[in-house]
């Protein structure tokens, strides 16, 4: 019995791992970097809110994926039929851009912290990923690996805000004051939004405790326990980056130079604040960041699709291993996909509102969820709210992107 007990506990931290390192990627980094560099010290708010915003999203995904035991595009085949068909495309297409990324900012992570050219980084990057989907184990490995970078990534990054000595009370002001404006914070926030919890992102901790047999009501405190702490797990890191990058940003802000560079915010912040062992930390950081996120975006996106077909299921790890490859190759191909990560993210802002919109409907139905379990009513209204806003900002970045495209 114990041993079960300490094997779930490592499944409910994992799942939120899974999470969190799913969400703080490349892209992430870049995010923190550039709201750092313009909105200074008020980006505090940002993080604030996007953090209570993102609390909603996960604690209604989870509770109905986990509690109905069916995962994402089960349920929404379940709400309208035919619908979890159109969700797991958009999941994986996404998916599959997003890794295209991921790739390249392991390969950056390479080039970095030990000079490792590109286009070898690429496929290192891949390959290690990989080869955790080769283990006889390979979703305990995945766990493990999950929570030892992502510890990693913490540590480095707090090392840098002992350097830099950011100002706390300045930032502390700024979280519940912010002087910034407030359509500038509103972007940000919705961004930020997108970033941690859109796409494939919110599933992926919630599809790890389906697999893992973590479902129905009587698991729900459990359940919601990793939710929050997958969300948790992403703050931390989010904050500690945010002060490690504020330190240089106030540091330099009298100098001639005093804005980050726009094509590597975090890794110039990195540089200036802790000079080039700074930049190598950048480096490790990153790669961590792109391994986790090479990761848990396949496993995510194949866990989208292997219940549609037995023979999915039945070679999930081979599929995985595919999508890791077929990511890497394109990456090592095309270079710097931008064209594909601006559509990518147009389709993530789309996703989030369709999949929490479809919870929220299933919340309600007893079919799904069975006849003694009960949504609560706060929280269905505010994940009503995120999905009006998301929607929002889906549709008039989806547009813009468009328009830039075409």
């Amino acid at each position: 019995m114990e041993n079960k007990n300490k094997k779930s506990l490592s499944v409910l931290i994992g799942a939120a791992f899974l999470m969190a390192t799913s969400a703080i990627g490349p892209g992430f980094l870049t995010q923190t970097g550039t709201f750092t560099g313009s909105l200074k010290a008020s980006f505090g708010f940002v993080i604030l809110i996007s953090v209570i915003l993102s609390a909603i999203v996960q604690l209604n995904v989870w509770r109905v994926l986990c509690v109905s035991g069916m995962r994402g595009q089960d349920v929404a085949n379940k709400v309208l039929p035919g619908l979890g068909y159109v969700v797991a495309f958009l999941v994986v297409a996404g998916g599959l851009v997003f890794n295209i990324g991921n790739v390249g900012g392991g390969a950056l992570g390479f080039n970095t912290l030990l000079g490792i050219p590109e286009i070898a980084g690429y496929f290192i990057a891949g390959g290690v990923a990989i080869v955790i989907f080769l283990m006889k184990n390979a979703l305990n490995a995945m766990d493990t690996l999950t929570k030892i970078l992502g510890g990693i990534m913490i540590v480095v990054i707090f090392v840098v805000i002992v350097i830099v000595r950011p100002p706390l009370g300045m930032a502390l002001k700024e979280t519940v004051m912010p002087t910034a404006p407030m359509n500038e914070l509103g972007t940000a926030i919705l961004t930020l939004l997108g970033g941690t919890v859109g796409g494939y992102i919110t599933f992926s901790g919630a599809h790890r405790l389906i697999d893992a047999g973590i479902t129905k009501k009587e698991n729900l405190k459990e359940i919601n326990k990793s939710s929050v702490m997958g969300i948790g797990i992403a703050t931390i890191v989010r904050v500690f980056l945010f002060l490690a990058i504020l330190g240089v940003v106030v540091e330099t802000a009298t100098s001639a130079a005093h804005t980050l560079d726009a094509s590597n915010p975090a890794a110039d912040a990195f540089r200036i604040g802790a000079g080039e062992i700074g930049y190598r930390f950048f480096g490790l950081v990153l790669l961590c960041a792109a391994i986790t996120s090479i990761v848990g975006c396949a496993y995510t996106s194949v866990s989208f699709l292997k219940t549609f077909h037995k023979s999915i299921e039945k070679h999930e790890n081979a599929f995985i291993i595919g999508f890791i490859a077929v990511s890497t190759v394109i990456m090592a191909f095309l270079g710097q996909p931008a064209v594909l990560l601006v559509l990518a993210g147009a389709v993530n802002g789309l996703i989030l509102p369709i999949t929490l919109g479809v919870c929220l409907i299933a919340s309600k139905k007893k079919s799904i969820m069975g006849e003694d379990y009960k949504h609560p009513t706060w929280l269905l209204i505010c994940g009503i709210v995120v999905v009006i806003a998301s929607a929002y900002l889906g549709i008039t970045t989806f547009g813009a992107n468009l328009s830039q495209l075409l």
